[in-house]
């Protein structure tokens, strides 16, 4: 259900009218304060949806959506976020620079939704969200040819001598622990962001932005021009 403030300037609100109305969706025409009270937050621009939890993606779901993809899918994997915000962060950039879905460890699944789908931006909404329970998983996506790349600090190989066109899942710890040993165990290979010597690592929204960046980049150059191996 939209619930509109019955003060919205019509011309205003037109667009998400006529959006629920073509989805069958129903509209209800409410007072201010009754909007005040239920959104997070007095941002909501005269416009609040009451809606159901955004369901998960299921293991088969993806399997499913990746079958369909017309080139080389892309995945992220995340651990060790501790911010809601940051995960929406997270998900934007994932969207925006190509990612097919993210990969979400459990324990990490419990945030505040209007939390993280604000700075989000729509992409919460929109970019398919995997639950990774176990490593069960990532061994049937790397049976099907996908690629697992942990992104550490202090290996050799960086982010720029990899090979990112192909089908890959880039793999991203948070910063006070960075990738968990059970993760890197799996990994076909481990690359690193070069920053200066003096530098502190980056934050994971951060880091997640500037590896699907380069592997964006790498997609769009004709030819692709990196080595195709990296370090294990």
């Amino acid at each position: 259900m939209i619930l509109v403030n019955q003060g919205a300037q019509e011309a205003k609100v037109r667009d998400v009218l006529d959006a629920a109305n073509s989805l069958g969706v129903p509209i209800k025409r409410v007072d201010g304060k009754e909007l005040d009270a239920l959104a997070h937050g007095s941002t909501h621009g005269g416009v609040l949806a009451i809606c159901s939890a955004k369901p998960r993606t299921t293991p088969e779901q993806l399997m499913e959506l990746l079958n369909k993809c017309a080139q080389p899918p892309l995945l992220l994997l995340i651990e060790g976020i501790e911010d809601a915000r940051n995960l929406g962060f997270t998900l934007r950039s994932a969207e925006a620079l190509g990612a097919a879905a993210v990969l979400i460890k459990k324990h990490l699944w419990d945030f505040d939704p209007i939390e993280l789908a604000r700075p989000a931006s729509g992409a919460f909404e929109r970019l398919p969200l995997v639950q990774l329970e176990d490593p069960g998983l990532l061994h049937s996506l790397r049976r099907r040819g996908m690629r697992l790349l942990g992104c550490v600090a202090g290996v050799k190989r960086n982010i720029y001598q990899a090979e990112l066109t192909e089908a890959v899942i880039l793999a991203i710890g948070g910063e006070k622990r960075g990738l968990s040993a059970a993760v890197r165990a799996l990994c076909d290979g481990l690359v690193t962001i070069p920053t200066v010597a003096s530098a502190a690592s980056l934050p994971l929204s951060h880091a997640a932005a500037v590896v699907l960046a380069e592997a964006r980049r790498q997609r769009l150059a004709q030819p692709p021009t990196v080595e195709s191996d990296v370090e294990k």
